[in-house]
């Protein structure tokens, strides 16, 4: 599927010194982001309208085109500054003759909605306009957004000046290349924008909707907008398998970091190395004698359970989650788990060597490993059944240990954990089940 991207404009109210597709938000850039999205929604060769800084944004895009091994052609308007955004789809009437996604370089929304408005049929010459329905949508500008009059699912008018209205312009469409024709037409009227031509399409009931009524979406055309968005992709990141420790501690801390972190070319497999590393020091200093030791190195187990979850956030804001990512990610928790509980057993053995102390520490190791194991299929389950239950996991049993050793109670938060967690593990069998 062909995919055309307008990005030509100067997008001179997102107060930035960079050409508005090379904004980043969140670490991406926003034209970046947009042809991510359509490829998960199936798009697989694109071609994209520049005009003001043109050759910034070409050579950013040859150098995408090489990392995401797709297809990217520049398409140069001359006139960017003088015409209107339609004069920039019309350029492309020589490259694509065959139904195709056109999004606006700016134009943030969920690959699930670019899914739905592609399975718009378009062989009789119609062009789809995805359309929030929903009134008083939070990240709508109401006085900047594109109004859309219907009648049925066909547009008779849209304009940003419409007083009476039934949907908002999300700002992406499913074409078949009457578009071309349409906007061959409102040229030569003396109307260039996008817009004029839909008019033209709706009086022969060939420009229509594809109706949204969930998902987000937002065009990131003024600096409110951009903190808007920003705000809803690091929201995002908070998960339905959280625990309570994770969610109301460890998830507002990572975020903070990984909207820092996204910054730089940091890998999550690094971060997750990292985090690996401070858990391995956290181990050792666990396992010595000394309060001060053992206190330190329960302040750093905790540490490493915050850094570990930015390794996922930032994966999903930079677009770099990978299947290998998550399993080294689970390996290296496994061997986190099992280092700092052994230390925790050998720090409590210091002072009371017997095999009481052992079978508690092997315990508890054992329930933490099968609370883990189980979490594969267990938080499957909560997804699909959108479960709402109180998660026992490994981020409450790393915040039980930080406690453990800041209150110098090592032996009773074994014991502890070695009940908790072989229970845990016992329930989320039967809950399979």
């Amino acid at each position: 599927m062909k995919c055309l991207i307008i990005a030509a404009g100067r997008g001179s109210r997102l107060k930035h010194n960079k050409p508005k597709p090379l904004v980043k938000l969140l670490g991406v850039p926003l034209i970046e982001r947009v042809i991510r999205t359509a490829i998960e929604a199936g798009a697989d060769d694109f071609f994209v309208v520049v005009g003001y800084r043109a050759e910034e944004i070409e050579n950013f895009l040859k150098e995408l085109s090489r990392k995401l091994s797709v297809p990217i052609k520049s398409i140069r308007n001359e006139r960017w500054s003088e015409l209107e955004n339609g004069y920039s789809v019309y350029l492309a009437k020589d490259y694509i003759n065959e139904p195709f996604l056109l999004s606006m370089c700016d134009h943030i929304v969920d690959a699930e909605i670019l899914k739905k408005l592609t399975q718009c049929r378009v062989e009789d010459g119609s062009v789809y306009l995805a359309a929030d329905v929903r009134k008083g949508f939070e990240f709508v500008d109401i006085d900047d957004v594109t109004k859309v009059k219907l009648d049925g699912d066909v547009i008779v008018d849209i304009g940003k000046a419409l007083k009476e209205y039934d949907a908002y312009d999300m700002g992406v469409f499913y074409c078949s290349t009457a578009i071309f024709d349409a906007l061959g037409e409102a040229i030569r009227e003396g109307n260039s924008s996008l817009s004029s031509a839909i008019k033209i399409l709706g009086k022969e009931k060939r420009a229509r909707v594809c109706p949204i009524d969930k998902g987000f979406w937002i065009d990131v055309d003024t600096e409110e907008a951009y903190k808007k968005a920003e705000r809803h992709l690091l929201e995002t990141l908070k998960k339905k398998t959280d625990g309570p420790i994770s969610r109301y501690v460890n998830r507002p801390v990572s975020t903070f970091l990984s909207r820092f972190l996204v910054r730089f070319n940091i890998t999550p497999n690094q971060i997750t190395v990292f985090s690996f590393i401070i858990s391995l020091v956290a181990a050792f200093l666990i396992s010595q004698k000394s309060y001060l030791s053992l206190a330190i190195g329960g302040i750093l187990a905790q540490l490493s359970s915050i850094v570990d979850g930015c390794d996922g956030e930032v994966a999903r804001l930079k677009f770099l989650s990978s299947d290998y990512g998550a399993w080294l990610d689970r390996v290296l928790d496994r061997y986190s788990d099992g280092l700092i509980i052994l230390a925790l057993t050998v720090h409590v053995l210091h002072y009371n060597f017997s095999l009481t102390v052992v079978v508690v520490g092997f315990l508890a190791l054992l329930g933490s490993f099968l609370v883990s194991y189980t979490a594969i299929w267990y938080d499957e389950l909560i997804k699909r059944k959108n479960l709402k239950v109180f998660r026992i996991g490994r981020d409450l049993r790393i915040f039980l240990i930080f406690l453990a050793c800041l209150f110098n109670i090592p032996l009773l938060i074994l014991i502890f954990i070695a009940i908790i967690m072989n229970l845990e593990a016992l329930r989320r069998i039967i809950v399979v089940y």
